[in-house]
This record gives structure tokens, C-alpha cells and sequence, in this order.
């Protein structure tokens, strides 16, 4: 079994990627839904962050996503400690998972593939990319947030040429170029 890593930043459309590739038949891991159900579900990662964050971000038995995005946002030493809680559970998640799994490939959709270093753990990484004005628009829209939002994320990531420098294939989704003649070749390669 091939254990692949699917990433793209912000708008990018890799979710749209991921889905084609189940209805290919392949299964994929979502990481980042993973981490958000972790986050409201798992006890100990619930008191480690209240320790870290304070209890207003667990406030009366709601998280408060926008507690923890400020703190981040504001102090980058919280966001790498807040990685350090969630991000070994997600892995662990992501093992047992890959566990159950009959395919030949399986895939692990993680925004912050190349960020962690996580990639060097897969046999391959897939970066999907689309122009900034495409990714931006996307996010908006998806988000209803604003540009300057967007904007604001989008500097808080690696760009998109520090992550080609590290994947294995690239998918460009820019509305213009087809996506499934590009995802067959990395699937071709894939099975080899």
C-alpha cells in the first residue's frame, strides 16, 4: 500500500481533488476535519488547551474557534504548542485509519503537509495549486469572510513555490487546466 499526502494551500481546491479521488475510488483522510473533531471530542486535548488557552475557550461547553485563532494569530509560540497537542492524536487517527484500509493508495489530505515535516513520512505528496486571485475568490466565497481575511491566512502559510520545491506531483486548478487527465498521471505513477 502507497500512503500518499494531498495538500494545497488556502482556496487551492484540494478538498475538490480529494473528493474526486474517493469517487475514483480511493480512500482519503481528511486531517484537518480530523483535528476539528479532535478538538471538540478528545478529553485530554480539551484540558491541555483550556490549560493553554484559559477556559474561555471552551466557554460554556462550546469551543470557540475564534478564542483560539486570536491567541494564535497574536502569539505564534501558542500556535506551536497547539500543534504539539493536536497533531500526534491526528497522526494517531491517521495510523489506524490507514490500518483498515484495503487499497493500493490511500491518501492524507493535510493543509500543513510540508510546514510539520510530515511529508517525509509519506510515499509521495500531491500539491494542488491555483493562481491567487482564484484562491482568494474561492475562500471568500467558501468562508463568507472577506478578502483581507483571506489575505491575512494566506501570509501565515508557505507559499506555494516553497512547496512545489518538495512534492512529488503538482495538480493546477486554476478552472482552466483539467484536473482529471493531471490526477490520472499521478495515479498512473502511483500504481507503478
Amino acid at each position: 500500500m502507497k500512503v500518499v499526502g494531498i495538500t494545497g494551500g488556502i482556496g487551492s481546491g484540494k478538498s475538490i481533488i480529494c473528493s474526486v479521488i474517493e469517487k475514483i475510488g480511493f480512500p482519503v483522510f481528511y486531517s484537518d476535519k480530523e483535528a476539528k473533531e479532535i478538538l471538540v471530542s478528545d478529553k485530554d486535548v480539551i484540558k491541555e488547551l483550556t490549560s493553554l488557552i484559559g477556559v474561555e475557550l471552551y466557554k460554556d461547553g462550546v469551543f470557540h474557534k475564534e478564542v483560539l485563532a486570536n491567541k494564535i494569530f497574536n502569539d505564534p509560540s501558542i500556535k506551536e504548542k497547539v500543534n504539539h497537542i493536536i497533531h500526534p492524536k491526528v497522526r494517531e487517527k491517521f495510523s489506524q485509519w490507514v490500518n483498515l484500509q484495503k487499497s493500493s493508495i490511500v491518501f492524507n489530505e493535510a493543509a500543513i503537509l510540508f510546514e510539520t515535516g510530515m511529508y517525509k513520512n509519506y510515499d509521495a505528496t500531491v500539491l494542488v495549486t491555483a493562481p491567487m486571485p482564484i484562491r482568494i475568490n474561492r475562500a471568500v466565497k467558501r468562508d463568507h469572510t472577506t478578502k483581507e481575511a483571506v489575505e491575512n491566512r494566506i501570509k501565515n502559510q508557505w507559499t506555494d513555490e516553497d512547496k512545489v520545491k518538495l512534492a512529488n506531483f503538482i495538480i493546477v486548478n486554476d478552472d482552466l487546466t483539467l484536473v482529471i487527465p493531471q490526477l490520472e498521471k499521478v495515479l498512473l505513477s502511483l500504481d507503478n
